[in-house]
């Protein structure tokens, strides 16, 4: 685990199947999905501004374009939620 990675193999997992994948259409690359989502919590743990991101996780404007399009649909709700859940079931809430 690097000092940036927030998320354990166990809890991407979980999160995986709910993120948006490559759509294999022509054109920009697709960004690393669990970076975007490890960013997203690395800001938030932090109480960063977006543009204070660290480089590591890419550039601060994919990061929040990723926030922004999963708050709109729900898919950022849904991720908090089972993170919630499975810190409860293991007693660490």
């Amino acid at each position: 685990m690097t000092r940036f990675q927030v998320l354990s193999d166990a809890q991407w997992s979980l999160l995986e199947e709910m993120l948006p994948r490559p759509t294999g259409r022509r054109g920009r690359p697709f960004a690393d999905a669990r970076l975007m989502v490890e960013g997203i919590v690395y800001r938030y743990r932090c109480g960063i501004a977006w543009r204070d991101l660290p480089e590591v996780f890419g550039p601060w404007q994919t990061v929040w374009t990723w926030h922004h399009r999963m708050a709109t649909e729900g898919t950022w709700d849904k991720v908090l939620a089972t993170l919630t859940a499975a810190a409860d079931e293991a007693g660490l809430v």
